[in-house]
């Protein structure tokens, strides 16, 4: 067991339902403005042996051990906290939307002031022993959160019994988000259209 703790989170998505509970509890936990998300669910339709069924991906901020947005942030602005998160420092960011870019998960977004924003895994809750508000809200408890290293934790158990995998887990970011059944759902036949949600350009005003 390693005495430095890492935040993560697992989700396993033979659970979701895609509830969008999550989004809603993010939203008011957050404050987070219309048209813009820290997490959001993907849904669309799949064939399994014949049967047709939803799938639902919930994403977010990765928080990755080896984040590129950290590398490409020219002030420091986007940095890690000694729990392995990811956060941005609005005071240091200048907009340059250079961890945008970086970022191949598509998870941050600017808000009026102009500063870059994303999921922070609910930091000012975290680091006191509480849940993110994602977690705390999900009806079937598809969502986990813990120390990483700590292999006594709710999530070390549920990866050790289910294993995990991380989304776009060929780039070598080591993703502190994984996810259970995600080969399984990325692999089944799509049937449908697929909704993308997470962040979008807001309307013109003016």
């Amino acid at each position: 067991m390693s005495d430095e703790k890492r935040f993560g989170m697992l989700i396993d998505l033979s659970a979701c339902i895609g509830c969008n509970a999550c989004a809603v509890a993010c939203k008011q936990e957050n404050d987070v403005p219309l048209g813009n998300f820290n997490t959001w669910v993907e849904s669309w339709d799949v064939t399994v042996d014949g049967r047709t069924f939803r799938a639902n991906m919930p994403k977010l901020c990765n928080h990755c051990e080896d984040a590129p947005c950290v590398k490409v942030c020219p002030t420091g602005a986007s940095f890690k906290t000694e729990e392995g998160v990811v956060l941005v420092d609005a005071d240091k960011c200048i907009g340059c939307k250079y961890c945008m870019a970086a970022c191949p998960y598509q998870v941050r977004w600017v808000n009026d002031a102009g500063e870059v924003d994303k999921c922070t895994f609910c930091y000012h809750r975290t680091s006191e022993g509480l849940l993110p508000a994602c977690v705390g809200t999900c009806v079937t408890r598809a969502r986990y959160f813990g120390d990483l290293n700590d292999p006594d934790s709710d999530i070390s158990k549920k990866i050790a019994e289910l294993g995990s995998e991380g989304l776009y887990a060929d780039l070598g970011l080591k993703p502190s988000v994984t996810y259970v059944g995600l080969s399984e759902t990325l692999d089944a036949p799509i049937v449908s259209a697929i909704h993308r949600g997470g962040n979008v350009v807001k309307p013109f005003e003016g």
